[in-house]
């Protein structure tokens, strides 16, 4: 898959009149190396890690373009930040699951979701195109546990986790 998405990229880089240089493709690689949600500050704290000499620039730039060429999806999980989803173009229609205390999000298709997505647009004369839905809860094993791994890991990673409401 990794192969396809450079050769997309290449491909859409070249028709910008732009070029593929090692810095786009090190982005790229820790991108699509899994299937993690992130935003760009986080993607950035990963580039820091690696050799690449990558700039925080470069890292925007190549976000946006990968967004513009329809290889890495824009979605939006709450908190007024913008968070990247790579595995969009495997599922164009599935939907998040966020848990509002420990931050985890899960992703989910229901065949069921996407009838009534096709029966209701078409209903009122749309074809559907896309389906986003984001559904906020809480996670269970906050309440009947008193702990969740989930959010002691996202402290212990520094992950951003959702503000209380």
């Amino acid at each position: 898959m990794l192969a396809e998405i450079h050769e997309k990229l290449n491909t859409f880089l070249k028709g910008k009149g732009l070029r593929s240089t090692p810095q786009r493709n090190a982005i790229i690689d820790i991108i699509f190396e899994s299937d993690d949600h992130f935003t760009a500050d986080e993607l950035w704290e990963r580039i820091r890690k690696t050799n690449s000499k990558a700039s925080r620039a470069t890292v925007y730039r190549t976000l946006g373009l990968l967004v513009e060429a329809n290889l890495l999806y824009e979605i939006d999980l709450g908190e007024d930040t913008k968070t990247y989803d790579p595995n969009f173009n495997d599922k164009p229609a599935h939907n998040h699951l966020i848990c509002i205390d420990c931050g985890k999000v899960l992703e989910f298709e229901d065949n069921h979701l996407e009838l009534l997505n096709d029966c209701l647009t078409r209903r009122m004369g749309f074809r559907p195109k896309s389906q986003s839905i984001r559904i906020e809860a809480n996670c269970e094993e906050l309440r009947t546990k008193g702990c969740c791994q989930n959010l002691i890991q996202a402290r212990i990673a520094g992950k951003r986790l959702p503000k209380k409401r």
